[in-house]
């Protein structure tokens, strides 16, 4: 099933992307540009565009943010741009083909694009904020539950029960076999990695704002959660660890005088996370491209008659909705995954976890 997924994933992204397509409306004006529309979607923006009506552009405009070092400080509203045709305050959007497309900058004496501090608040960046407050607050719903009833009390039922029940699966199920004896230490940040990347996917396949956003499809989001479990492994690594990394147990051949395996090993350091990070990215991002491009297969036949428009809107319907039955399955495996590896990662580098896996493979 992933394998088919991914298939259609390239497929239609493909086609997504080569076709030279743009529908135009009944009445006449303006477009469909495929590919605007699938990167647009995947992409970051100063502004949450809805939907379109008639002529109108319903968005909801996002604070900006930058310094310049010319400047100084500017706060306005991502209203204030398309007000003045892309440009204020001496700042404006990169254009199309520009070394910092779709980003503020502003121009200097020489008529250079100069990019200042940004600290705007993007729809990936607002979206993360609001999937985080989101989280807290269910996560404090829950607590408030526990703080209410004594340890003695009856199981609780509904959404709390669910919650109690979802929590010590990823606890028992996935940190305490795979971390091993000292799993409670790195429980916190365990639970926190999984229900945030849960929520983020889910909230990612919702199609209307709030929701919508491709957070886990942003790989800047995903260097962090990977950096965060290379912090984990490494910083609480015991010594053994570090022994098998830069002396393993290997034929001394293997070590000296060309150190093969000690550099193999110290590569693995950083491949770990980086392949965590460039996982969940790939996955969250193709799925998101594979249901806009079978959207738009609607638009792309809306100029080839009726029969085969009405054949491939039926058969983009039908695809979506399984392609968002298979995303929905995919938040929850993409969140578990990644918490399952993160939690391996962190058990091999713990002392008691080394000793009996050589103890194990000793008796093999």
């Amino acid at each position: 099933m992933k394998r088919m997924r991914n298939i259609l994933a390239v497929v239609f992204l493909i086609l997504g992307i080569l076709s030279p397509v743009t529908v135009k409306a009944e009445d006449g004006g303006g477009g469909v540009d495929v590919k605007e529309i699938v990167f647009g979607h995947i992409g970051d923006a100063y502004e949450w565009h809805i939907t379109t009506w008639g002529q109108t552009h319903v968005t909801v405009p996002l604070p900006i943010i930058v310094y310049s070092q010319t400047t100084g400080w500017h706060v306005f509203s991502s209203a204030r741009l398309e007000e003045n045709e892309g440009s204020y305050e001496g700042l404006s959007i990169a254009p199309e083909g520009s070394r910092y497309e779709g980003k503020l900058v502003e121009h200097d004496a020489a008529g250079n694009e100069v990019r200042p501090w940004d600290f705007s608040i993007t729809k990936v960046a607002f979206a993360l904020l609001f999937n985080s407050l989101l989280l807290v607050v269910i996560v404090l719903c829950v607590a408030r539950w526990y703080r209410k009833h004594p340890h003695d009390s009856k199981a609780p039922g509904g959404f709390v029960g669910f919650m109690e029940m979802f929590i010590m699966m990823v606890n028992d199920d996935i940190i305490k076999s795979c971390v091993g004896p000292k799993y409670r230490k790195f429980a916190p940040y365990l639970l926190t990695a999984f229900f945030f990347i849960f929520i983020n996917n889910l909230m990612g396949l919702i199609p209307f704002f709030p929701g919508g956003a491709n957070v886990t499809g942003n790989i800047a989001i995903t260097m962090v959660l990977a950096c965060c479990t290379f912090l984990a492994v490494n910083l609480f690594g015991t010594k053994l660890y570090w022994k098998d990394i830069f002396w393993p147990d290997v034929p001394w051949w293997l070590k000296v005088p060309v150190p093969m395996m000690p550099l193999i090993e110290f590569f693995g350091v950083f491949t770990k996370p980086f392949a965590l990070m460039i996982r969940l990215f790939a996955n969250m991002l193709a799925g998101h491209m594979a249901m806009l491009v079978l959207t738009c297969l609607i638009f792309i036949s809306a100029s080839m008659g009726p029969v085969l428009n009405g054949t491939l809107t039926v058969a983009s319907v039908l695809f979506n909705i399984f392609m968002n039955a298979l995303e929905l399955l995919v938040a929850f495996i993409q969140a578990y995954v990644f918490t399952m590896l993160s939690a391996v990662f962190i058990g091999l580098a713990q002392e008691e976890h080394s000793e009996e896996g050589k103890a194990l493979s000793k008796e093999a």
